[in-house]
């Protein structure tokens, strides 16, 4: 899907929202203002807070949407993490001033004076946010935008508080008690917990999470499908936005190689890998492998054995053994699981410099960002 035809549908999508959540901010207001109803105008505030989501959503697309430039040379992608963010806060504020009101009307209440005509236009409410919210979230999800995304999933949690309401209305008119205020307290803690979450889920992608597992196999595969490649190694990647990901990654490659047939095996990876994944590999590092020497493929894979007895290194790569030289290098990735990842790496670099004493054994300690061995 092409930018521009993504930021069509996510604007698209935000206009009908907010014409939906303006609509039913204005039937709820009267509605709980004639029938003093505060959860009825408390879930009228709440859809205005929904509409004002989505005016940041849109705006959010459009910055987002901008092209690269000298001061961000990366592009603004991230603005949409950013307006996603802004949304929690909007959301997380509503819940707070509709606890703070809600709190204020258990101490002095107020007798609701419900009518059929307002009850039915809060049940078509529910209706229209429970079908809002499903394409909102699904259409966030198909796109990528966390925006609609949290955007949808608040007009579900709306048609749920609408729904509450309904019930205590329901119980007012047939037990003559009234939970309004209480109720209203209720679905405002609702709002605080939802909005708490949103924004713990935005701003930890904005701190920069792990790639999904999925897609990192798929890249590493796509590289590992040239005959020339033996392996693919240390892959990093950078979010600059939805679906805006620079990458780094290192290939282990045969000896035998030329510079030349090195250096076009590296750009048909780069344009195969964008082709297919959408990703831009800014760089491409080279490990040299062994293959003309027996003796060095054998210390290979007995320092391989050595370093992964230890079930916290999770692969060895970048192996390379000078035998003149009498030098050895490579790359042995340690868990995150393991208690102590220098004591791993330490005490695999002892076993190795005990199994071969008069090499001199470079072995650095590396990470899997994946945790895929």
């Amino acid at each position: 899907m092409g930018e521009n035809s993504r930021d069509k549908i996510i604007i698209r999508t935000s206009i009908i929202g907010i014409l939906a959540n303006v609509f039913l901010a204005g039937f709820k207001a009267v509605i709980g203002i004639t029938a003093h109803s505060i959860a009825i105008v408390m879930d009228a505030v709440n859809n205005l807070s929904d509409a004002a989501s989505s005016v940041i959503t849109i705006v959010g697309t459009k910055l987002a949407g901008r092209e690269a430039d000298r001061k961000h040379p990366f592009g603004y992608g991230r603005i949409e993490y950013l307006s996603a963010m802004v949304i929690s806060l909007i959301i997380l504020y509503a819940g707070v001033t509709a606890f703070i009101k809600s709190v204020d009307k258990i101490i002095h209440p107020d007798v609701p004076d419900y009518s059929a005509v307002s009850l039915v236009i809060v049940a078509v409410a529910v209706v229209v946010k429970i079908v809002l919210g499903k394409y909102v979230k699904s259409t966030g999800e198909k796109v990528n935008s966390d925006s609609l995304v949290n955007s949808g999933a608040d007009a579900m949690l709306d048609s749920v508080i609408s729904s509450s309401t309904l019930v205590a209305a329901a119980i007012y008119l047939i037990f003559n008690v009234s939970l309004e205020a209480w109720l209203g307290a209720v679905i405002a803690i609702v709002i605080i917990k939802s909005g708490i979450e949103m924004l713990k889920d935005t701003v930890s992608k904005i701190l920069g999470e792990r790639v999904d597992a999925n897609m990192v196999i798929a890249i590493k595969k796509t590289i590992s499908s040239f005959p020339e490649v033996n392996g693919a190694y240390d892959l990093i990647m950078h979010n600059y936005g939805p679906d805006s990901y620079n990458g780094s990654v290192h290939i282990e490659v045969p000896d035998t190689l030329t510079t030349d047939e090195l250096d076009r095996l590296i750009r048909r990876i780069e344009v195969k890998v964008y082709k297919e994944h959408g990703v831009i590999l800014t760089a491409i590092g080279v490990y040299s492998l062994n293959t003309k020497d027996p003796d060095a493929i054998s210390i290979r894979e007995n320092v391989r054995k050595i370093v992964t007895e230890n079930p916290y290194v999770l692969q060895m790569h970048g192996f390379y053994v000078d035998k003149e030289e009498k030098t050895m290098r490579c790359d042995i990735v340690v868990s995150f699981d393991a208690g102590d990842r220098s004591s791993v790496y330490r005490e695999a670099v002892r076993k190795v410099k005990e199994e071969y004493p008069d090499y001199t054994v470079m072995i650095a300690m590396d990470m899997d960002f994946s945790e895929i061995s």
